[in-house]
């Protein structure tokens, strides 16, 4: 009897002392916490966890998540970080956001699967299948999303390069400054290059200089054309006549857009055809097949 006291004890000391520490009154506060109010923008919002909170448990699985999520993608051979994912389609997620999230997804799929496994009876081989794979395939499906949405900006930032690098072109031929052009068409625009020049103007605010704000842009996009396009805005202090540089640029890139597209179509008329081959030598095989079978009976049976 008295050991079950003392171990009643325990847990009730334990699980007060995890109660009281969600107090204010009751805790002590850290030493990051009395010194943030004598740091630059420490008076706004404070961020208080206690020792078991929802913050302090995400602060411990982020990291955790986000090295064991670099692992596993790297396993499936994908190359790119996720970071220059996230930052390239402008995502309001960080790293250990997209990660947890990850994990999380992973872990309800595998406790979904495993009492469906349990209630409808499946065999233990399958069920063992079921359970490995369904974490892994909602692990993959988020992976796989993400990377559509980049290669899908990428496209975007294609399309719309030889538009925008004519009016960059018009603009510096009109006498606007290259950061003033880019400023122009940050706010004038809508698609995916003009937010993307918001933020190359961002970088700019910041100290960077135009022609490195358009190759980190150029850098993070990873489009062979915007890099092109970044190498001959680097000439605005050298060439005399950008505006038709740029013009030209854009001639290339529209042919560079073209030429794909025709391929596109080719490969498209291409596979109208494999239906209608099919269809066309089914019922030609068919044909051919009953008299052959017919000759063959005839001389096995003579």
């Amino acid at each position: 009897m008295s050991r079950w006291l003392v171990v009643a004890a325990l847990a009730l000391w334990a699980g007060l002392t995890i109660l009281f520490a969600e107090l204010r009154w009751f805790r002590r506060p850290s030493l990051a916490e009395r010194v943030r109010p004598y740091t630059p923008g420490g008076l706004g919002h404070e961020r208080r966890a206690g020792a078991f909170s929802v913050v302090s448990i995400r602060d411990v699985i982020g990291p955790l998540a986000s090295t064991f999520g670099d692992r596993v993608a790297r396993l499936f051979g994908v190359s790119e970080t996720l970071a220059v994912r996230l930052e390239r389609i402008h995502s309001p997620l960080s790293v250990q956001a997209f990660r947890t999230r990850q994990i999380g997804w992973s872990v309800a799929s595998f406790a979904i699967v495993s009492l469906s496994a349990l209630v409808l009876g499946v065999p233990p081989a399958l069920a063992v299948l079921f359970v490995m794979a369904a974490p892994l395939l909602a692990f993959l499906l988020l992976e796989q999303q993400i990377g559509n949405e980049s290669r899908r900006w990428q496209r975007r930032i294609f399309l719309e390069l030889p538009v925008v690098s004519e009016q960059l072109g018009m603009l510096l031929s009109a006498g606007y400054s290259l950061g003033s052009g880019l400023q122009r068409l940050a706010t004038r625009g809508s698609g995916a290059c003009a937010g993307d020049l918001r933020r190359v103007c961002g970088r700019m605010r910041q100290g960077l200089s135009e022609i490195d704000a358009l190759r980190e842009w150029a850098e993070l996009a990873d489009v062979d054309a915007l890099r092109r396009l970044a190498a001959v805005l680097a000439l605005n202090r050298e060439a005399g006549d950008l505006g038709n540089l740029i013009t030209e640029e854009a001639r290339s890139i529209r042919r560079d857009a073209q030429r794909e597209l025709i391929a596109a179509v080719e490969k498209r008329s291409q596979q109208v055809w494999i239906p209608v081959t099919v269809a066309t030598l089914l019922p030609g095989v068919i044909f051919l097949a009953v008299p052959f079978v017919a000759a063959i009976n005839m001389f096995t049976n003579n």
